[in-house]
C-alpha cells in the first residue's frame, strides 16, 4: 500500500513539474511573438487565472502598438489591475491617475477614480506616521462621492472615508496627549493639549475618538485649575466646571465617570472659597 502511495506520489510530482515546463514554454514562446493580438489575449487568460506578473509584463509589451486606439483603454486599465493583484498599489494608483488624466470620460472612468482613492487608502499608514498617503485618499474618495453618488462603490467610498478620518482624529489625539503628559515643562502644555483636542473635535466631528478626546479635555482644563495663580483660577474652575456636566451628560455610561465625578467633587471645593 505504502509503495502504491508513493509511486502516485511521484507521478503527481512529475506531472505537476512537465506542466510547469510546458506553461513556461508556452509563456516564453508568447513572449517572442510578433502578434500583439495574441499577446493581449493571453495577458487577459493569464489576469483571470491571477497570474498577474505574466499578464503585466505582455500588456506592457503591447502598451505602445495600442496606443492611440480604442483598445488603449483596456491595456490601461487591466495594467492598473494586475498592480493590484500584486499588491502594488503605489504603482496601482499611477496607472488609475494616468487612466483619469488621458480618459475622464472613459468607459472605466467610475472604476479608476474609485480605485485611486482606494490605493491610497490600503497604503495609509499607521496613525503615528505621516499621513500625506491619508490625505491623498480622502481628498479623491471626496471627489469621487460628489461626481458619482449613485455609485455601486459609493458606500465603500464612504466608509473607507470614514475611516481615514478617524485616522487623523487619532493622530490628533496622540498629539494631544504628548503635550498632556509633558505638563507645564517649558510652558502651559495643558493649554495645548486642550486646543489640539478641541481643533480635533471641529475637523472630524463624526470620529469615533469623542469621548477620549472630550475627555482629555476635561483633564486638561481641569491640571490647568490646579496649577493655576489666584487671579485665573476661579475662571478656569468655572469653565472645567462647565466641561465636567458636559462630560458626564454627554458619556453617562464612559469607563472615566469615576475619576470625573473625583474632577467634579474637586472643582466644588474650590469654587466654594469664591462663592462666600
Amino acid at each position: 500500500m505504502g509503495t502504491i502511495k508513493h509511486k502516485i506520489a511521484v507521478f503527481l510530482y512529475f506531472a505537476v513539474m512537465i506542466f510547469g515546463m510546458q506553461s513556461c514554454g508556452e509563456y516564453q514562446a508568447i513572449l517572442k511573438s510578433k502578434d500583439p493580438e495574441l499577446k493581449y489575449q493571453r495577458a487577459l487568460t493569464y489576469f483571470n487565472d491571477k497570474q498577474y506578473i505574466k499578464a503585466q509584463t505582455l500588456l506592457d509589451e503591447v502598451t505602445s502598438y495600442y496606443r492611440g486606439t480604442d483598445r488603449s483603454q483596456d491595456v490601461l486599465i487591466y495594467l492598473s489591475r494586475c498592480y493590484m493583484g500584486q499588491k502594488d498599489y503605489t504603482t496601482a494608483a499611477e496607472y488609475y491617475q494616468a487612466y483619469i488624466q488621458n480618459y475622464p470620460k472613459g468607459r472605466y472612468i467610475i472604476e479608476a477614480r474609485f480605485q485611486a482613492g482606494h490605493c491610497y487608502y490600503l497604503n495609509a499608514p499607521d496613525s503615528r506616521l505621516d499621513q500625506a498617503e491619508t490625505k491623498r485618499a480622502i481628498e479623491l474618495f471626496t471627489q469621487f462621492v460628489e461626481l458619482y453618488p449613485e455609485s455601486p462603490y459609493a458606500k465603500q467610498a464612504y466608509d473607507e472615508m470614514n475611516e481615514l478620518y478617524d485616522r487623523l482624529a487619532y493622530k490628533e489625539y496622540l498629539n494631544a496627549k504628548t503635550y498632556y503628559n509633558l505638563g507645564t515643562y517649558l510652558g502651559n502644555n495643558y493649554l495645548s493639549a486642550e486646543i489640539i483636542a478641541k481643533n480635533a473635535l471641529e475637523k472630524y466631528p463624526t470620529n469615533k475618538y469623542q469621548e477620549e478626546l472630550n475627555w482629555l479635555i476635561l483633564q486638561a482644563k481641569y491640571q490647568q485649575v490646579i496649577n493655576s495663580f489666584d487671579n485665573r483660577r476661579e475662571e478656569r474652575a468655572r469653565e472645567t466646571e462647565d466641561e465636567y456636566y458636559s462630560f458626564i451628560t454627554q458619556y453617562p455610561n464612559s469607563k472615566h465617570i469615576p475619576t470625573a465625578e473625583k474632577i467634579g467633587k474637586e472643582l466644588k471645593k474650590i469654587l466654594t472659597k469664591y462663592n462666600k
